[in-house]
């Protein structure tokens, strides 16, 4: 373990073998710190924090500290953090709003500069948020989402898996899995690289092709193009992810371009 001596480290704070603790640090307690994570000069992590093993906290960023929510009444919330997470620069993650509630974020996610996770809000695994992006609160981040530099996602809105969201864009609708979103909640089509990255076959991304463009490629009524894929469509895991994704949606899925056509299909 190497703590420089000018770090601010609580007595209840507990740190588990191999980890580094850079100059002007200060780890508040209740706190638990993973074997193997590197905390760089000037960050601060906040009380009921629990980060795992593997993960660099670069300088300066904010973890578990109180949330921006006129509703936080200062009873313990969480932050958890899992393992082998790049969190860089000045990036802040608040904890939770409600008593006993959690800010989460998984495994191998890459949130870089100035990123912002509102309280309560969650990511999954291999997830990157880009430069400035703010993900609000109750914001749910599914696997290997992509969210490009100063997108913005309101508050309770859902990003799926392998979702991305091109630079500067924003929504305040859910972001359906597997989808390329810019504008302002708009569906430009199919992430086909991230995709056959992700190990995808052609079979499967052809169904997906084929779904989106029955529900993207212009403005429908989603009911009925949902029934559509359903009747026209092979109905494999991927697309039944999809349908699932949009029926369960609270908030609206974001629409089709409404030009007859997808950029990416």
């Amino acid at each position: 373990m190497s703590i420089d001596s000018t770090a601010r480290i609580a007595p209840d704070a507990e740190l588990a073998d191999g980890v580094e603790v850079g100059p002007g640090v200060i780890i508040e307690g209740p706190s638990r710190i993973g074997a193997g994570t590197r905390i760089q000069a000037h960050a601060y992590i906040g009380p009921y924090t629990t980060i795992g093993t593997g993960n660099l906290i670069s300088f300066g960023a904010v973890i578990g500290h109180e949330p921006q929510d006129y509703a936080f009444s200062g009873e313990p919330s969480y932050t958890v953090i899992g393992d082998h997470n790049i969190i860089r620069e000045y990036v802040t993650i608040h904890r939770g709003t409600k008593p006993g509630s959690v800010t989460r974020v998984g495994d191998h996610n890459f949130l870089m500069g100035l990123t912002h996770m509102a309280h309560n809000s969650s990511l999954g695994n291999h997830v990157i948020l880009i430069n400035g992006a703010l993900v609000g609160g109750y914001v749910s981040v599914a696997d290997r989402a992509i969210i490009s530099a100063h997108c913005i996602i309101h508050q309770f809105c859902r990003v799926g898996r392998l979702a991305l969201m091109r630079g500067l864009s924003r929504t305040s609708r859910d972001v359906p899995p597997f989808c390329i979103m810019d504008g302002t909640h708009t569906v430009r089509g199919l992430n086909r690289v991230g995709l056959r990255r992700a190990g995808f076959g052609q079979e499967q991304i052809a169904a997906l092709r084929q779904a989106f463009k029955i529900l993207f490629a212009q403005r429908v009524n989603l009911s009925a193009a949902m029934a559509r894929v359903e009747a026209e469509v092979p109905l494999t895991p991927e697309v039944q992810e999809l349908l699932t994704f949009i029926c369960e949606s609270t908030r609206g899925v974001a629409m089709g371009g409404g030009r007859g056509e997808a950029d990416e299909l």
